[in-house]
């Protein structure tokens, strides 16, 4: 046996932790499709709400509707940066490297796309100043 081998004496044939981690990860795309699945429909959804959100003070008149005015100016402006947010960390998970160390990274984008647009839409909801 030649010293640049990389048996380890263990005898199972299977290679060291070391060449795992850089080993191509078979089920990476797995996290990024299930999160994509889920956060593109509640963003439309949250994008839809807000849209119509407007409609809520239609009969509104004077200090009133000024005031949801000047609140749904900002919480509009706040959905819209939270879905893009929302939406690089989307593309983050699916641009993390296909290996197997990168595999927590990958699982946590995937699962903070969704949760960053509830967070989102709960922020609008609570900065409208409703009448």
């Amino acid at each position: 046996m030649s010293e640049n081998s990389h048996d380890d004496g263990s005898g199972t044939g299977s290679p060291p932790a070391a060449d795992r981690a850089h080993a191509p990860d078979r089920r990476a795309w797995i996290a990024p499709l299930i999160s994509t699945v889920v956060t593109l429909p509640i963003g439309l959804i949250a994008l839809f709400i807000g849209g119509l959100t407007p409609m809520a003070c239609d009969s509104c008149n004077g200090a009133a509707a000024d005031r949801f005015d000047a609140s749904f100016t900002t919480a509009w402006t706040v959905l819209w940066i939270g879905l893009l947010i929302a939406l690089a960390v989307l593309i983050g998970s699916w641009a993390v490297p296909h290996q197997l160390r990168h595999a927590a990274r990958r699982v946590g984008l995937a699962l903070a796309a969704p949760a960053t647009v509830v967070v989102t839409f709960v922020a609008f909801m609570a900065l409208v100043d409703w009448p």
